[in-house]
This record gives C-alpha cells, structure tokens and sequence, in this order.
C-alpha cells in the first residue's frame, strides 16, 4: 500500500463489470486507503491519464483501453504482481483475445495470473498453457447460491438463469436488484416469487412501481428456464 504503483490488472468483458469490480475493491479497501481506478472505453482519456499518473494500487478496465494506457505509458507495469482475467470465456466470445495477449506481454516475467471463467472450451485451456505454470484448477460444483439482499445487490454471477425470491422484499427498489442477477449480457432470465396473501399488497406495489405485471407460476416453468 505504501507504493503508489499499479500492482493488480483485473480485466473484464463489459464497462458495467469493471466499474462493478473497482467500486467492490473500494468498498473492502476503503480503511487501508486503497486506490482502484476504471480504465474502460466510452470515457476521457485524459481522465484516466490524469488518474493513473496519481498512482492506483488496483487497475480494472477492459482489454482495449487497457492495452491503450500501456501503450501510452501512462499505465506502467514494472509493480504489477498480479493479472485477474474475470469472465474469461466472455472476453473471447467478445473478441478480446489478442487484447489480452498483447497486454500480457508488457507484464513482468512472474505475475501471478488468476483466470475467472464460466466455462472451460478450448481458447480459456489453450490460454491457461500460456500464462500459467503448473495452474491449479478450482472447479466449483454447486449450483445453487443463497445470498441475502446485502450480497445480492453487488453479486455478479454468470449464466444466472433462475432466480428465487423466498420472499418480496419491503423496499421496491430491491427487487430489481435482485432479479437483475439473472439474464444478463442478453441471456434468457425467470424469476419466481413466493407470495403469501400477505404479501399482495407489496407485490401490486412493485408491479405499479415497475410498470409491468407479474403473471402466476405457469405449469411449464422448466421450460422458460
């Protein structure tokens, strides 16, 4: 912390995740005095110039501007211990893979590199053969995430098809965030709630709230998953 030098790369697919990420490592890092900055396309350049040149500890961003703030010499790389590819097999659907290769190279010869993904098709494999020696692989098993709505809110979980809400929550604004984590990037989402003759009146609330209808449970649910 005492060194003002960029000293993990954490890249992402979309401008969305990567502000997500900077402001998750700002929140844990909030009493160390940690500094997080979001190099991502669609903003001032002279802005992430300005605040790479002021030092961040962490840098999140996408592989284009990424790669142009290296280019630029405004992101140096000399600290940089660590290199996070988050939603890897996302980054390649999109296109970025020569954008990571051509970001990886400018790092030093032993940053440790984390690779975050969904799935594992023969790009994520043929990519962990070239960044990583003798990687250790962390498949996780469980389907099913439990989360309260502290979690909830600032969870980023990919392929999330079905979501469950056990109960509506009381602040309307909440339920969005919660049946957001399904269907993102494009993908097909359902979101069922369990609803007592208590909660009518919370539920016509969100629906007035939202501008929409909450249809009853069909019987062929399976297959709107």
């Amino acid at each position: 912390i005492q060194v003002r030098e960029t000293q993990a790369l954490i890249l992402a697919p979309t401008r969305e995740l990567a502000v997500q990420i900077q402001k998750g490592l700002l929140a844990l890092g909030d009493y160390m005095n940690v500094q997080c900055h979001a190099c991502i396309g669609g903003t001032n350049v002279g802005e992430d110039i300005r605040k790479l040149d002021y030092g961040q500890h962490v840098v999140a961003g996408t592989p284009g501007r990424v790669f142009d703030m290296i280019r630029r010499r405004s992101l140096r790389t000399r600290a940089i211990k660590m290199l996070v590819l988050d939603e890897a097999d996302e980054m390649l659907n999109k296109g970025f893979k020569e954008q990571i290769y051509d970001v990886y190279r400018y790092l030093p010869p032993a940053t440790q590199v984390v690779l975050i993904s969904a799935t594992l098709p023969h790009e994520i494999l043929e990519m962990t053969n070239k960044f990583m020696t003798d990687p250790i692989r962390i498949l996780v098993k469980r389907r099913v995430l439990i989360s309260t709505d502290v979690w909830a809110r600032g969870l980023d979980v990919p392929q999330v098809s079905l979501i469950i809400n056990y109960d509506l929550p009381n602040n309307r604004e909440l339920y969005i965030h919660r049946i957001g984590r399904s269907g993102r990037y494009g993908r097909k989402g359902v979101a069922i709630n369990f609803v007592k003759n208590d909660d009518i009146r919370i539920l016509r609330d969100i629906e007035q709230y939202y501008s929409t209808q909450i249809d009853e449970m069909p019987m062929n649910v399976a297959d709107l998953i």
